[in-house]
């Protein structure tokens, strides 16, 4: 059955809708929806993008259609805001427009001259034509809130949910994995933390001097994930990074570069690029303090002699890490946690290709030899993998899968909840489509003249 595409979907593209230009033929209004109207030119913008995304158009009035279906929804959701006397204030947009900003430099290496010669617009035009739209989807968001936020769903709504899908509906789960972790981190001789201080305020001196930080961080820089993009972290909330990193950040002014704050991931070079309200956007460059090769070694012989006396005294795993483990598994019974999820269980593609092939090769209660790894603040470790559970590839069923049915029970039962909302507000909101739109095949039966 066809579904209303909600706001978050266009959101996605919405840098694409609000920076179009030209293009668009003789304006006119196409729908009136309470005291809110749709133009042509919004649709045919909202209509041009989302083709330019899937591509492929076989019917051409009824994309446009379900793309004006699309509009009108949301401004029914507006028009009740504007009733409910809901507000958004010009941090909250503010911060919105510099996300969704920040996701397309992410897209384009952070290259700001890119998206404004794609546009042929400066970034501060192009911010200012995703005001509005960023403001009513803050709006509409907030309304859908308050009609499915308290929803819940109880274990014989789940069942029923599960009965009525046959089991040729059933999704394919791929095969998953529960596994837990031995931890040891080798540490870091206080010479070897001396010697990157020493490099970080040499990369200091040189951006002082004119040097760009982003070179140097593509260069230097010890965070994969920034590094390619000149050290780039582009707008982020505060709350989101090392509370270290924040304090030190917050307190820079545009242009100015930080002394070397110290974090669990290493140390770093801050260098502020913009704020805006609680949003900062900010470059920097990690170095990582390396243990000595004679410290790995102490390591890998460490969680070797570890897993003998696992073994012999057959240990399970949460005392075995209650008693060994330096990872923060530790205080979940040793079992990893899947940060997608937040659940015990992984599939191949939320595992790094070592942990997948280690774990490949294990039985269900058996341990692998020592293996190198990142952890999550990017430091170097060494770890032994435990398999607790592995879980063939099968068609998705209650016993198993009970979460993921849940999760898809629940979406439907806010999905009900919210067409039955708009088929009863449609009855008590004047809603007036424009002829040309009169033989659409909507999935709500709007008020047509």
């Amino acid at each position: 059955m066809k579904k209303f595409v909600t706001v978050f979907l266009l959101a996605t593209c919405c840098l694409m809708a609000c920076a179009q230009g030209g293009g668009v033929p003789v304006d006119g209004i196409v729908a009136i929806i309470g005291k809110e109207i749709i133009m042509q030119s919004d649709l045919e913008k909202h209509y041009l993008d989302y083709t330019s995304q899937f591509k492929t158009v076989e019917d051409p009035f009824e994309t446009k259609c379900y793309v004006l279906e699309t509009l009108v929804f949301n401004k029914l959701m507006v028009n009740q805001a504007d009733l409910d006397s809901i507000e958004v204030s010009d941090e909250e947009v503010d911060y919105r427009i510099n996300a969704r900003i920040a996701y397309f430099l992410q897209q384009v290496g952070g290259d700001e001259k890119f998206i404004e010669n794609y546009f042929h617009k400066s970034m501060s035009q192009i911010k200012k034509e995703m005001r509005e739209m960023m403001y009513e989807q803050a709006l509409i968001e907030q309304v859908q809130y308050k009609i499915t936020g308290n929803i819940t769903i109880t274990p014989s709504e789940v069942k029923k949910f599960a009965a009525g899908i046959s089991t040729d509906s059933m999704p394919m789960v791929p095969t998953s994995y529960q596994f837990g972790e031995i931890v040891k981190i080798p540490p870091v001789s206080d010479e070897e933390v001396e010697a990157v201080k020493k490099r970080l305020n040499e990369y200091r001196e040189r951006i002082l001097r004119g040097e760009k930080i982003s070179m140097l961080a593509r260069l230097y820089s010890d965070d994969p994930g920034s590094a390619s993009k000149g050290g780039d972290l582009g707008f982020v909330e505060r709350g989101t990074l090392y509370p270290e990193f924040e304090a030190a950040a917050f307190n820079l002014k545009s242009g100015e570069v930080s002394q070397i704050v110290k974090t669990q991931a290493g140390y770093h070079i801050i260098q502020m690029i913009e704020r805006k309200g609680e949003s900062i956007h900010v470059a920097h460059i990690l170095i990582q303090p390396k243990p000595s090769t004679d410290e790995q070694v102490r390591a890998i012989t460490y969680l070797d002699s570890v897993r003998a006396i696992i073994v012999n005294e057959k240990l399970d795993i949460g005392e075995a890490a209650k008693r060994f483990s330096e990872g923060s598994s530790k205080e979940n019974g040793g079992l990893a946690v899947n940060p997608y999820t937040n659940s015990n269980s992984f599939d191949k593609q939320s595992l790094d290709e070592t942990t997948f092939m280690t774990l490949n090769k294990l039985i269900p209660g058996e341990y692998s030899e020592c293996v190198p790894f990142v952890n999550d603040d990017g430091v170097m470790a060494y770890r032994l993998l435990y398999l607790k559970e592995k879980v063939a590839e099968h068609k998705a069923n209650i016993v198993e899968d009970y979460d993921m049915i849940k999760n898809a029970a629940l979406e439907e039962k806010k999905y009900n909840a919210l067409q039955k909302w708009v088929v009863d507000k449609v009855k008590v909101t004047s809603i007036k489509l424009s002829e040309q739109y009169k033989d659409c095949d909507f999935v709500t039966k709007w008020q047509i003249p």
